[in-house]
């Protein structure tokens, strides 16, 4: 599975979780380089806290656009360690 945004690889893995439709990737899989740190969390009653990065690609920015949870919920353990994207991001084969 690869993650796209702005014509950049952003993630890149054959070892992702899905959950509720959405590809986790293990974070080592994801270039950190494109990620900038966000204030911005929300909460799943299942999962628990989300934290985000914004990405930033070539000057432009998308925020919030990917997301982890750095301790979810037990229900949730085999996300600890990995990223998801949203917000126009491409997740592809």
């Amino acid at each position: 599975m690869k993650a796209i945004w702005n014509n950049q690889v952003i993630a890149e893995s054959d070892d992702t979780v899905v959950v509720e439709r959405n590809h986790y990737f293990p974070k080592r899989s994801v270039d950190s380089a494109y990620l900038l740190e966000s204030d911005h969390t929300s909460y799943c009653p299942w999962k628990g806290t989300a934290n985000y990065y914004s990405l930033n690609v070539d000057g432009e920015t998308n925020a919030d656009a990917a997301w982890y949870y750095e301790k979810p919920k037990r229900a949730a353990q085999e996300i600890q360690g990995h990223i998801a994207f949203w917000r126009g991001v491409e997740v592809t084969e």
